[in-house]
Order: C-alpha cells, then sequence, then structure tokens
C-alpha cells in the first residue's frame, strides 16, 4: 500500500488508485480481503468519509465486493478488468500520440521498435 498522498490530487481517488494498484502488481490477489476502512483511516490519517468514497467507486466498478459481515474483497475478476482498462488508456494517452509525433518527424515503424526495445532494456540512446 502507498505510504504517502498527493496533496493535489482527490485523496478517495488515491485511495482508489493504491488498491488497483495493489490488485494489478499480485499484492492483492483476487477474493483476497483489502484493508478495512479502520486501517486506511488509519494508514493515510484521513476521513472515513473520504476512505468510503474510493471504496464505492471499486465497488460501483466491480473491482471489490462485500461480504456481509467480513469485509471488502478483490473481485475475482479485477485484475483483467484493470489490465482492459489501463490497456486501453495506455493507448490513448501514449501509444497514439507517439505515433502522431513520430510520423511527421519520418520514423519508420522499425526505427519506433528499436526505440522502445532499447528503452526497455534501459538503455540510453
Amino acid at each position: 500500500m502507498k505510504s504517502d498522498l498527493d496533496s493535489n490530487r482527490p485523496i478517495y481517488l488515491q485511495i482508489k488508485e493504491a488498491i488497483e494498484e495493489d490488485i494489478l502488481n499480485g499484492r492483492l490477489a483476487p477474493e483476497e480481503q483489502i484493508p478495512s476502512n479502520s486501517q486506511l483511516v488509519s494508514h493515510y490519517n484521513i476521513n472515513p468519509v473520504t476512505v468510503l468514497k474510493g471504496i464505492n467507486l471499486l465497488v460501483d466498478e466491480g473491482i471489490i465486493f462485500k461480504k456481509r459481515g467480513l469485509g471488502m474483497y478483490v473481485s475475482p475478476d479485477a485484475p483483467e478488468k484493470l489490465k482492459r482498462r489501463f490497456s486501453q488508456a495506455f493507448f490513448q494517452e501514449q501509444v497514439e500520440p507517439l505515433t502522431a509525433l513520430a510520423k511527421p518527424l519520418g520514423f519508420t515503424l522499425r526505427e519506433i521498435h528499436e526505440m522502445i526495445d532499447s528503452a526497455w532494456k534501459g538503455e540510453k540512446k
């Protein structure tokens, strides 16, 4: 779980995103219980209503679900749902702008692939 929050962004969204990140990175598995509201309140030292707002967004999206009297749990299909959503966002926010910039600069698809391979390996050009 993230330990710090950004004061420039809504806290409830950061709570939501921290849980999503834990699911995507395998720190929270399908059917696993997420930290309780009181644990999140204590960890981040924030208002319980703020935590609840972030949690409710995840429930509405089907990422987590409530087991009455037991707490909140990761939905069985949560990792796949999140991967689909983040893949789509990645394409729209990163790949499309990259290609829109690369084409007028005259880069070939092969050159773009080589650059990405190099960056993936941590090499500097």
